[in-house]
């Protein structure tokens, strides 16, 4: 028997119990989805090589609940890796509110405004440091000044900053 005889025989016993399958898979709780799991199965039996089968029916009631179950652990997959997705995100607690956020933008640009007063060199020091993660000495090379001015421009940045912070907390 070739291969094109052997789907084809396997394609026909399919059709003849199409809906002996459907009722099988209904009642191991395919539902809706018994529809589709026929279709996976129908291609999956159009793409089997050529192999005798001794019992065609007993493979097609296999193969179809194989399918199923391999469908309800792909779904319960799914539905892990997407609660374990939404879970990951922000909850209405951790996102700010609309009057919460623009205090904060308004608060930034106050910090911006009192870094900038302090001069480009303090400011840039400042943000080198804290913002970017460079450490003292490094900055100070770049700038060509020596450690202590740095060390001076940091705190000159950080009294400033404090100030800041009891002026708006005072608010």
């Amino acid at each position: 028997m070739n291969q094109e005889e052997q789907v084809q025989g396997l394609q026909l016993v399919l059709l003849n119990e199409r809906g002996r399958l459907l009722r099988f898979l209904a009642a191991r709780g395919a539902g809706d989805e018994a529809e589709d799991v026929l279709q996976d199965l129908w291609q999956r039996v159009a793409a089997t090589p050529a192999q005798p089968i001794a019992e065609p029916l007993s493979y097609l009631f296999r193969a179809a609940e194989n399918m199923m179950r391999d469908r309800r652990r792909s779904n319960v997959s799914r539905e892990r890796r997407q609660h374990a997705w939404h879970e990951a995100g922000p909850t209405a607690q951790e996102q700010p509110s609309g009057e919460r956020a623009l205090i904060a933008r308004q608060n930034l640009r106050e910090v911006d405004r009192v870094l900038a007063a302090l001069g480009p060199r303090v400011d840039r020091v400042f943000r080198r440091y804290r913002v970017d993660g460079v450490g003292q000495a490094a900055i100070a090379g770049e700038l060509g000044i020596s450690l202590s001015s740095v060390e001076k421009d940091l705190q000159k940045a950080y009294r400033a900053l404090a100030e800041l912070k009891e002026r708006l907390d005072a608010e």
